[in-house]
């Protein structure tokens, strides 16, 4: 298990054990990056699964994913990176285990203090289906545009950089893309 470690970081040198780990492959070195940032994973997990195990879990479960998409993507802010990854495991994490059928004893009993939180899972949920809906439905250089900037937690230039499209465009495309899903979340909402 990897050790919790606080301190504040210099990402100068992330990046050099980064290009260390995807010339030589070595998982060393990895873990070494990895360890880096283990406290802000950790707490980034506990805030959305709400469970010290579970979290602990995660961060392990995340380390292993890292060796496969790490050299998959260009990475450019290792930290910033590593915290959409983690927060994106954990949403998949907490929609695999509402999807997964299981009888418990809550079906059987309710317990009053229980279903607000229940309520507020589902509400969430549905939530997170809806912009999934409505992004799909933006036109592709706003759709582009808005998972960049509000998804991957891109800045107005990096989305220029990445993208091709000039900082104004990027800027027109995220706010008729954010109007956009608004109004398609609503009306979404309002079928529901």
């Amino acid at each position: 298990m990897f050790a919790f470690k606080s301190s504040k970081i210099d990402t100068a040198q992330d990046h050099e054990l980064l290009l260390h780990y995807q010339e030589s492959m070595d998982l060393q070195v990895l873990g070494d990056l990895y360890q880096r940032h283990t406290e802000m994973v950790y707490y980034v997990c506990l805030r959305y699964l709400q469970d010290s195990e579970l979290s602990k879990d995660a961060v392990m479960n995340i380390f292993e994913e890292l060796i496969y998409k790490v050299n998959k993507q260009e990475i450019k802010d290792f930290p910033r990176w590593l915290y959409v990854l983690s927060k994106n495991h954990c949403l998949m994490y907490l929609r695999s285990q509402k999807n997964k059928s299981q009888i418990s004893l809550d079906e059987f009993v309710k317990f009053p203090g229980d279903m607000h939180q229940y309520e507020q899972y589902d509400e969430k949920e549905e939530q997170l289906t809806a912009m999934e809906g409505c992004l799909g439905k933006l036109p592709d250089k706003q759709q582009q545009s808005v998972r960049l900037f509000f998804l991957e937690e891109k800045c107005y230039k990096e989305i220029s950089e990445s993208t091709g499209y000039s900082l104004n465009e990027v800027k027109s495309y995220i706010q008729n893309g954010k109007r956009n899903l608004k109004n398609c979340m609503e009306a979404w909402n309002e079928q529901q």
